[in-house]
C-alpha cells in the first residue's frame, strides 16, 4: 500500500515532456501515408472489379448448364452445379495434346525471337557498318504490313517446300518473319542504352565482338530479354490464324484453334465446355506474366530511352 503511494506520488512529481512537434508532424505525415495507400489500394480494386468479372464469370460458366449461361440478367454463381462441360474437354477433342502444342510453340517462339532479336538489336545497336539506318528503316517499314497481306506468299512457298501441316512454318514464320521486327526494336533501343565504356573494358580485356555481346551485353538486357519473351509467348500460345492457314490435323492444333472444335452432333458450339477449355488456357499465361511483369514493365520502359 505504501509502495502504491510513494508511486503515484513520484508519477505526480514527475514533469510531463511535451512531445516536439516535429514527432507529432511525423506521426501525423505516417497516418495520412497510410490513410491515402488504403484509399488508393480500394480505389485500385473497385476499377479491377470490369477486368476481373469476366475470368471470374468464366470459371463459374464451365460449372453452368448451357441455358444459365445466357440467363437474362447473368448470374456469377451457377443455380445448379454440373461437371458434364468439364468432362468433354478432353473428350470431345484431344485437349490435352493441343494444350502440349500451344506450350511447345510457345516456348520454342520465345526463345528463338530472343535470340534472333538480340542479335539483331545488338548488331544495329554497337555494330557499325555502311547504311545501317537505312537498313534499320527498311526493316521497320515491314511493321506496317499486315499479316494478311504476305499470309497468300508465305502459303504458297510452305506448300512448294511440302511443309503443310506441320509446325515448321509456325515456328520459323513468327521468328524470322515481321514479327521479329518488335523482338529486334526492342533489344535494339535497350543495347543503344548501355555506357560504351562496358565494352571499352570488355576489350581491354581481350574480349572479341561475339565475347562481347555474350558475356557483356546480353547479360545485362534482362528487362529486354522479359519484355520480349511474353510478348512472344503470348503471340504463339493463342495463335488462330496461322494454324487455321497451315494445319489440318487436330492433333497438331494449338488450343487457340482447338477450342472453336467443340460442337455437338448438329454442329452447336458446347458452350459451357468451350468456356472451361478457355479457362484452362489462361493459366500459363498468367504464370508467365506474373513472374516477370517488373521485367516486363522496364523493358517496355528502358526501349524507349534513346535512339
Amino acid at each position: 500500500m505504501k509502495s502504491d503511494l510513494l508511486t503515484r506520488r513520484v508519477a505526480a512529481a514527475t514533469p510531463v515532456r511535451p512531445v516536439p512537434a516535429r514527432r507529432r508532424r511525423a506521426t501525423t505525415r505516417r497516418r495520412r501515408g497510410l490513410a491515402s495507400k488504403v484509399a488508393l489500394y480500394g480505389l485500385l480494386l473497385v476499377l479491377s472489379v470490369p477486368f476481373l468479372y469476366p475470368t471470374i464469370w468464366m470459371v463459374f460458366a464451365a460449372f453452368k448448364p448451357v441455358d444459365e449461361i445466357f440467363a437474362t440478367p447473368p448470374r456469377l454463381l451457377p443455380t445448379e452445379w454440373t461437371l458434364h462441360g468439364v468432362e468433354r474437354i478432353f473428350t470431345v477433342t484431344p485437349f490435352a495434346q493441343q494444350y502440349v502444342n500451344s506450350l511447345y510453340l510457345a516456348t520454342v517462339i520465345a526463345i528463338g525471337s530472343i535470340v534472333v532479336g538480340a542479335l539483331g538489336g545488338y548488331a544495329f545497336a554497337r555494330i557499325r557498318f555502311p547504311g545501317a539506318g537505312k537498313v534499320f528503316l527498311v526493316l521497320m517499314t515491314g511493321m506496317m504490313i499486315p499479316g494478311e497481306v504476305t499470309i497468300i506468299p508465305i502459303f504458297r512457298w510452305v506448300a512448294q517446300l511440302g511443309l503443310m501441316d506441320s509446325h515448321v512454318p509456325l515456328i520459323v514464320v513468327p521468328i524470322f518473319g515481321p514479327g521479329c521486327i518488335v523482338s529486334v526494336f526492342i533489344f535494339r533501343q535497350f543495347f543503344l542504352s548501355l555506357p560504351d565504356e562496358l565494352e571499352e573494358a570488355g576489350r581491354l580485356d581481350g574480349l572479341g565482338r561475339f565475347g562481347l555481346f555474350t558475356r557483356i551485353a546480353f547479360p545485362l538486357s534482362g528487362p529486354a530479354v522479359a519484355a520480349v519473351a511474353i510478348m512472344k509467348f503470348l503471340y504463339a500460345f493463342n495463335m488462330y490464324f496461322e494454324p487455321l492457314v497451315f494445319l489440318r490435323s487436330p492433333e497438331l492444333f494449338p488450343v487457340g484453334l482447338g477450342l472453336t472444335q467443340y460442337q455437338d452432333n448438329y454442329g452447336e458450339p458446347l458452350y459451357n465446355t468451350q468456356i472451361g477449355a478457355t479457362a484452362l488456357t489462361v493459366i500459363p499465361v498468367l504464370i508467365v506474366f506474373l513472374f516477370a511483369q517488373r521485367q516486363f514493365v522496364e523493358g517496355l520502359t528502358r526501349s524507349g530511352l534513346k535512339g
